[in-house]
């Protein structure tokens, strides 16, 4: 059954960083792309970065493009979102996910950014 487990998130000042983790099983995590979407508080579901399956590709949202940074350790099924100069905009629930619309997301774990 597969399962996504996002952590890490917490409060920070704005200009903070943060590093999210999401571990994965119950799939063969290394040949699948993998998501960061996230949710603010009012508004729907938002891509804010992708992965493809030996890490040789990453993309990102405009908004986080220069402050986020995503990667992935296969060999321990681990998904991360490094997320450096954090401001109030980015406060959300974040989520690992298996494609664009959050499909087969956990939890989440929430980051909020506030002086």
């Amino acid at each position: 059954q597969l399962h996504l487990v996002e952590s890490g998130g917490g409060l920070v000042q704005p200009g903070g960083s943060l590093r999210l983790s999401c571990e994965a099983s119950g799939f063969t995590f290394s040949t699948n792309t993998m998501f960061w979407v996230r949710q603010a508080p009012g508004n729907g579901l938002e891509w804010v970065s992708t992965i493809t399956e030996s890490g040789g590709n990453t993309y990102y949202a405009d908004s986080v493009k220069g402050r986020f940074a995503i990667s992935r350790d296969n060999a321990k099924n681990t998904l991360y979102l490094q997320m450096n100069s954090l401001k109030p905009e980015d406060t959300a629930l974040y989520y690992c996910a298996l494609n664009i619309f959050g499909g087969g997301k956990g939890q989440g774990t929430q980051v909020t950014v506030s002086s």
